[in-house]
């Protein structure tokens, strides 16, 4: 017998087909214009499946408040899953496997006190995960069905190069190349873009990049990101993604593959931040950290003034088995070009570098991590926009803020059409 969402969601689909037959072109065949029952039912079978995947039984559910009221529960489902049952323990490398012990710190390492390891909207309910458990932001139907791809959910669009924006990605960046990698950190403004479409999103994060930008690319990221297909709303959320061939077959947002390894119980990977930076306002942000361990080779991320998060266990990559090649820094969007205009898409704070801070996003104590697992300055550091007139970016140093830029931009605007 079929569930009452399941016969909700044959309903929905059903709703989305006939609108979408009404807009189909006159030329279309009726076959074209509507979804089969029989393909109907195998995208929902797909779903479930998928689901099933996705969604671990959980321990304790958490029902994160709206960012709107404290007297709301309409934010994300937490569910608290035991560690050893998260997703990435369904690859074959790690199956009866429990997650590793935490690896040496780099050294040079210092607190960053100014940072917000607890901005997370679902723990202001005051409630955590027990010991023994992770916290996993629960995946629905509509999440899936907002995908492009029921297969490709959770995934990256595939990208020819780190500098081309001929598939929509624009970039305003900082990097470092020509050396051996280990590790990046940097402390990264908070706020809330605009995003102008669902199909598009807006983030600034940290790349760790080995291989070449054609067909064999591996990526280490984290950042924060707002991308309504993902989640369903226009939240900036805290993020982590890998690829070990460039955005092609493997590697997924979060936890929604077999991954990375999650080893903390109070940070929930994909969940709301707060507070975040307002114009002429309070300016927050979030301090990241990402380390190959010298002992077993996994690379770890840790997230605020000293929680780490988890790792990505070495065997995921080919070159980053190794090191990386480049390390990255700043903003990305996806540009649509609705109506054959640039998008009013916002990367940061929506405003340009030249507005200095209060009204510019930025990064800053940028440093990296090298053979000796030692964190350095970002040393020639080049900074990158490849659409200046849409997003920009300016570097510079100072002895509070170390290496550091500000960058963003509005999108559409009259320089930028």
């Amino acid at each position: 017998m079929f569930s009452s969402s399941f016969l909700r969601l044959v309903l929905l689909l059903c709703l989305v087909s006939s609108s979408f037959s009404t807009a189909s072109p006159s030329n279309s065949t009726a076959a074209d214009q509507t979804l089969r029952p029989q393909e109907e039912l195998q995208k929902l079978k797909l779903i479930r499946q998928e689901l099933q995947k996705i969604n671990k039984p959980a321990v304790k559910t958490i029902q994160a408040i709206s960012i709107f009221s404290k007297f709301s529960s309409d934010g994300d489902t937490i569910d608290c899953v035991l560690s050893h049952q998260q997703p990435a323990f369904d690859h074959p490398l790690l199956q009866g496997q429990r997650p590793m012990d935490p690896p040496e710190l780099p050294k040079g390492y210092v607190k960053d006190e100014d940072s917000y390891e607890d901005s997370q909207l679902w723990s202001l309910s005051g409630e955590f995960c027990p010991e023994g458990t992770i916290p996993v932001r629960r995946t629905t139907e509509q999440d899936m069905l907002r995908a492009s791809s029921v297969r490709r959910f959770g995934r990256k669009i595939r990208r020819v190069r780190r500098d081309s924006s001929s598939n929509g990605h624009e970039h305003a960046v900082g990097y470092v190349s020509g050396r051996q990698y280990y590790g990046a950190k940097a402390s990264i403004n908070v706020w809330s873009p605009r995003v102008a479409s669902q199909h598009e999103f807006s983030l600034s994060q940290i790349w760790v990049i080995a291989g070449s930008f054609t067909h064999d690319l591996n990526t280490i990221e984290a950042g924060w990101q707002i991308s309504p297909e993902l989640y369903g709303d226009t939240y900036p959320r805290f993020f982590t993604y890998w690829t070990s061939d460039a955005y092609r077959s493997t590697g997924c947002y979060n936890l929604l593959c077999s991954g990375f390894v999650q080893t903390n119980r109070r940070i929930a990977i994909g969940a709301a931040i707060s507070p975040r930076s307002s114009y002429r306002g309070g300016q927050f942000d979030i301090s990241l950290l990402i380390w190959k361990d010298p002992k077993h080779g996994h690379w770890w991320l840790q997230f605020g003034s000293g929680t780490l998060v988890g790792y990505w266990p070495a065997f995921l990559f080919t070159h980053l088995k190794q090191h990386g090649s480049m390390v990255q820094f700043g903003g990305e969007i996806v540009n649509t070009r609705p109506g054959g205009s640039h998008t009013s898409t916002q990367m940061g704070s929506g405003h340009f570098a030249g507005e200095g801070f209060g009204k510019a996003s930025y990064f800053r104590n940028l440093q990296v991590v090298d053979w000796d697992n030692t964190l350095l300055p970002a040393s020639n550091l080049k900074i990158l926009a490849d659409h200046p007139n849409c997003y920009d970016i300016r570097g510079g140093t100072n002895r509070v803020w170390g290496n550091y830029f500000y960058y963003g931009g509005p999108g559409k605007n009259p320089r930028c059409p």
